[in-house]
């Protein structure tokens, strides 16, 4: 039989099975799997190797009374491959126990000023800056061309369609014009300007030191190059690349995550999900109306019953995403206890955002903040999640825009920066899948579990589901595999 198969024959009794008692029985019929379903008594919550033994006293009339694990190497026999890359995960990164804010003022600044510094340290580097307050007290040459840098205060469009943009540093503020005739390419990139960013403006003063008429526009980006294959190191194995399974949705794919869980095997080193494990509950108006399981921690026994399947030797890492039982202000700290002691203790939890060390780095963000980020620049949609991911990138952040449809605890370390680079850049959220690279970045966002739901309907929002992104960490080649 197939796995899938086999699990759903136990789910449908209210059980778990172990994956050591799963390899077991994948040979055996049907009716000898229901039979010793049916004999299993309703307090077992997990079927573990000493609850089959009924199925080898029926096909093989073994006594009951002798061990099935004296029986199982001589009558199951399941061929694996010897695995020659250890499957080893470190966490670089969490905000898990690491949240200290309570909603103050203070905490607000302290916020943004971690922003700028973190991510104006990494512009000083390449524009020579000056501080935004010295420039108003000082008599400067209005032909010399000079630098700041600042956080984007406010974007408008004149009378006479140039734009015009604020920022501001720790010391004072400034206004920026950027002509829209004068530079057609800097003028598209000021378009593209979103609130809170982080940038060097580099051009001339005006005669009265109140505004800086922009020649160029800096980024703290990413390098071209890291200087090295995987920043130094080569990883090996496989990892699969998944996101927003939703269960207990009514439209959650229970077909298609069955072939996708039959189908790993021991090519398979690291499963990596990056939010939205269950469909949640109170997440949008009229959500109950779609739930097919209407309990939160049943949704998360459930969703603990498929993962609980995948084969021993994969390492599972989870993120959740805003329709977890965490909270809904990011960052998210890992999934509490009372969820995660349904799973199997080797699945590895960890927050929104986290960086993980699977022999590359892979940077896990749920990506809510492609909402607003697809929101603000032309050009950008849902069906192209690459798009903005490459944003992220850029910006060396993973949630720019305060205040929009993302809620951020103001932390006194803002944690969405990108100060380190990772091999991976792993979203979901969308619902649509996107894999493409930015310079040294393999950025991946992995599509959903879900068909479409009414809400999204209404939204005229299409999900491309029951994807997986499968890739080889040795050479960072990939493959999408399709489980429709």
């Amino acid at each position: 039989m197939e796995t899938g198969e086999i699990i759903q024959i136990f789910a449908q009794s209210g059980f778990q099975i172990d994956p050591q008692a799963l390899d077991a029985i994948r040979t055996s019929s049907p009716e000898q799997i229901q039979h010793v379903v049916g004999t299993i008594d309703n307090s077992v919550l997990v079927v573990g190797i000493e609850h089959i033994k009924p199925i080898f006293s029926i096909s093989k009339n073994i006594p009951v009374s002798v061990s099935p694990l004296e029986i199982l190497p001589k009558q199951v026999e399941i061929p694996k491959k010897s695995k020659s890359v250890e499957s080893t995960v470190t966490i670089l990164k969490d905000i898990t126990n690491q949240s200290t804010c309570i909603g103050e003022y203070t905490e607000f600044v302290q916020y943004f000023r971690d922003r700028y510094s973190s991510l104006g340290d990494i512009l000083r580097k390449r524009v020579g800056a000056r501080p935004i307050e010295s420039l108003k007290k000082r008599n400067l040459d209005s032909r010399e061309e000079l630098s700041v840098i600042g956080m984007v205060l406010d974007i408008r469009t004149s009378s006479n369609g140039h734009k015009i943009i604020d920022i501001e540093d720790p010391t004072g503020t400034i206004r920026v014009l950027i002509h829209k005739e004068r530079d057609k390419e800097l003028f598209e990139s000021g378009c593209r300007l979103l609130l809170d960013e982080v940038i060097g403006i580099t051009g001339t003063l005006s005669s009265d030191g109140n505004m800086i008429f922009a020649n160029r526009i800096s980024w703290p980006d990413i390098p071209n190059s890291k200087n090295g294959t995987l920043n130094g190191k080569k990883g090996g194995g496989k990892a699969v690349f998944i996101s927003d399974i939703h269960v207990g949705s009514k439209t959650f794919l229970e077909e298609s995550w069955l072939k996708f869980i039959d189908w790993l095997d021991d090519d398979i080193n690291y499963l990596v999900i990056a939010g939205d494990v269950v469909d949640g509950i109170g997440i949008f108006p009229g959500q109950e109306k779609e739930l097919a399981i209407s309990d939160i921690y049943e949704q998360y026994e459930k969703a603990a019953q498929y993962l609980n399947a995948v084969p021993k030797h994969i390492k599972i890492i989870i993120s959740p995403g805003n329709h977890d039982a965490v909270r809904q202000a990011e960052p998210q700290p890992r999934f509490p206890e009372r969820i995660t002691k349904m799973f199997r203790n080797d699945i590895i939890f960890v927050g929104n955002p986290a960086m993980v060390d699977i022999g590359v780095k892979v940077l896990i963000y749920h990506g809510r903040s492609m909402d607003d980020i697809i929101a603000s620049v032309p050009g950008f949609s849902y069906n192209e999640p690459a798009k903005p991911m490459h944003e992220m990138l850029k910006l060396r952040h993973l949630s720019p825009i305060y205040g929009g449809r993302v809620s951020i605890a103001p932390e006194k370390k803002d944690h969405f920066v990108i100060d380190e680079i990772p091999d991976i850049l792993h979203c979901g959220h969308v619902h649509t899948v996107g894999v493409s690279r930015y310079r040294d970045v393999l950025t991946i966002n992995s599509g959903t579990w879900q068909s479409q739901t009414e809400f999204q309907k209404r939204m005229n929002l299409q999900p491309d589901p029951a994807k997986a992104t499968v890739v080889d960490l040795s050479g960072m080649e990939y493959k999408i595999m399709d489980f429709n």
